[in-house]
């Protein structure tokens, strides 16, 4: 699928990933550029992955392949006004109390133009969201997006860019000036730096650096030994795409 194609899905590999252990995530397990953090001892027992009661008459996308139709389905409801708001009902809020079986998680922006359960039409239970400004990953970010894969065998990982993204303009701009940034907003800028597109100029190397730095982050998500094993097996994909407010389309970026 091209870079200007709607989300949606290629034919992977399917096969049943073997499950990880809660201690192997507990011993810090997800190694490689960046170790997970403390943020995956999480204080309680984890969410259990068990399937919501078949009385709310949910089928959960169980592939990665599915989990993006799925997403794109919602995204078309979005953008032509069609949302259904679903799984909001009491039998699915009682259901929930039991334990979650998100299908995709999305790393996005922390932009509050950008809500990924509104841009993907999704409701309680769907989706596991994990958002920073312009997507950056810390050890917070990567163990929570190692915690969903890993504990509750989420088959999806979707990193969500967006255009007109405030945290990559003002890295822009502070490469163009030299200025620094206030407190720890520096500190996003600089992860962003190293992706910006220096062969293009104003407004066009914002929007170029946006893509670039949401391919920046879905290659290494996706090079993580303990992510990686997943996608070897096809129970795992990591894809990248850009929301665009014009006309509230996700597309995929190759």
């Amino acid at each position: 699928m091209n870079a200007d194609s709607s989300v949606g899905a290629r034919p992977t590999a399917s096969a049943t990933p073997t499950p990880t252990s809660r201690r192997t995530l507990l011993r810090f397990g997800l190694t490689g550029a960046a170790a997970l953090g403390a943020t995956a001892a999480l204080g309680a027992a984890p969410a259990s992955a068990t399937p919501p009661s078949t009385a709310t008459s949910r089928r959960r996308p169980e592939t990665p392949d599915e989990a993006l139709r799925e997403l794109a389905a919602g995204n078309r409801r979005w953008r032509t006004f069609r949302e259904r708001h679903p799984h909001e009902s009491p039998a699915v809020r009682q259901s929930l109390t039991s334990g979650q079986h998100p299908f995709a998680l999305v790393l996005g922006c922390i932009d509050s133009r950008v809500p990924p359960e509104l841009v993907f039409d999704q409701g309680l239970g769907d989706l596991m969201t994990v958002r920073s400004a312009g997507e950056v990953l810390d050890e917070a970010v990567l163990g929570s997006v190692a915690y969903g894969v890993l504990e509750l065998d989420i088959p999806l990982v979707l990193v969500l860019g967006h255009q007109s993204c405030g945290a990559v303009k003002a890295a822009v701009e502070a490469d163009e000036s030299g200025a620094s940034l206030p407190a720890h907003i520096q500190y996003i800028a600089d992860q962003i730096d190293p992706y910006i597109d220096h062969t293009t100029e104003g407004d066009a190397r914002v929007d170029a650096t946006i893509d670039a730095n949401v391919r920046a982050i879905r290659g290494r998500l996706a090079a993580e030994p303990d992510l990686a094993a997943k996608i070897a097996t096809g129970g795992l994909a990591v894809v990248g795409a850009r929301y665009d407010l014009t006309d509230q389309r996700v597309r995929r970026l190759a």
